[in-house]
């Protein structure tokens, strides 16, 4: 596809920027973004070529790949194909790698075969040019935004009071699954997991687990101490939602809060109003901004609103200092919109806006949309209601 060599001749131009003679890529989303497939191996980048040595599959990244066959080949070890890109002589080279994500294994290798060639890192060039969609990604992420909507019309048509959270988030989880969630999610970081994603009701949504510094749930064991418990659910309790898919390899990540039969005066004008700080976030939001100017707005509207004394707060007092992220290849991706942050905002950004207050009455609510930031306005992707969301009690399989 063009796409892809647009992308790898994008990449091209950085390395001469950076006097780099080669790049070699190992992670399979960064594989991925530049040939179309993500079959194991090592994509070889200079400024005048690429090619991708896959461990096995070849077939498959023959198929799936837009570079030419003869630039797909079988080739496990690394020290042949450092030889047959670089030759023998590597004296000088500077070689741009992953190294955000390289185990100190793969380093030493790295270094062993390179022998006195310099390893510089190149993630945060990769970052910089995957933040911005293209038509194609944007489409993507769109169809999983739908899928994500799928998920919660199941919650809306199936939950019922007495089922456990457990229950509750499979019934989420297979719609997701039956419009095209892939089954898995990608963050850029090791030993990282959260389950199949936070669901947390009742009590346990002031729960928050060292995993991640949001509404966690409890999980099902001290295993994986994320996602949905097997608490039932009663009449009156709130639910959030934050259970991310992935499709076609672009992710969705929305969250959302429920209540099952007739929420409170308060939780209604509370959710509310963080309903309409995110709306009016939103429309602030515009290129040339900075992420640490979407925090400081996202305050501003909080303190308009009332809510500023518990936004973005947990139970245990802590505060979160982000309210949101870049969504694309991985579930969470620059730009990160935190407190200071001097990230440019640019127009072709999807961006996850991830806002919760926590009340000493009401407990925790959340709303989290994607939006695609265009040079005039951004425009909100997902499809589920904005609202605080009601179940009816009476729902039934």
């Amino acid at each position: 596809m063009k796409v892809h060599s647009e992308r790898i001749n994008a990449l091209q131009q950085r390395l001469r920027r950076r006097d780099l003679a080669a790049a070699l890529l190992h992670l399979s989303r960064d594989i991925f973004y530049y040939t179309g497939t993500s079959q194991p191996g090592w994509l070889f980048v200079s400024p005048d070529d690429a090619h991708l040595f896959v461990r096995s599959g070849l077939v498959f990244a023959r198929r799936q790949s837009s570079l030419p066959d003869d630039r797909v080949s079988l080739k496990s070890r690394l020290a042949e194909i450092v030889a047959t890109c670089l030759g023998e002589n590597t004296d000088g080279l500077h070689i741009g790698a992953e190294l955000d994500v390289m185990t100190v294994p793969q380093y030493q290798q790295l270094g062993k075969v390179l022998r006195s060639a310099r390893i510089v890192d190149l993630s945060s060039d990769i970052l910089e040019q995957r933040k911005i969609k293209d038509a194609g990604e944007i489409a993507t992420i769109e169809i999983a935004a739908q899928a994500l909507d799928e998920g919660h019309r199941q919650a809306i048509k199936t939950w019922r009071a007495g089922m456990t959270e457990l229950e509750a988030s499979a019934i989420v989880e297979d719609g997701h699954r039956r419009a095209g969630h892939e089954g898995v999610y990608f963050v850029r970081q090791p030993d990282f997991t959260m389950g199949r994603g936070p669901l947390a009701s009742g009590e346990n949504r002031q729960q928050m687990s060292g995993v991640v510094f949001t509404i966690s749930g409890c999980g099902l064991s001290a295993a994986v101490p994320a996602g949905a418990s097997r608490r039932r659910l009663q009449p009156g309790d709130l639910v959030i939602v934050d259970i991310p898919i992935c499709v076609q390899g672009y992710h969705g990540d929305q969250s959302r809060t429920y209540c099952l039969g007739q929420p409170t005066k308060k939780a209604l004008d509370l959710h509310q109003s963080l309903r309409l700080v995110s709306d009016r976030l939103i429309a602030d939001i515009s290129p040339d901004m900075t992420s640490g100017d979407v925090f400081e707005r996202a305050c501003h509207h909080a303190e308009n609103a009332g809510i500023l004394d518990s936004f973005l707060k947990f139970s245990d007092g802590k505060m979160a200092h982000f309210v949101g992220h870049g969504v694309g290849l991985d579930l969470n991706e620059p730009p990160f919109l935190s407190r200071g942050g001097e990230e440019k905002i640019v127009a072709g950004m999807v961006l996850a806006i991830e806002l919760h207050l926590c009340d000493a009455e009401a407990g925790m609510l959340k709303l989290e949309d994607m939006i695609l930031v265009k040079d005039d306005g951004c425009h909100i992707l997902t499809k589920t209601d904005r609202e605080l969301i009601l179940v009816p009690l009476n729902a039934r399989n």
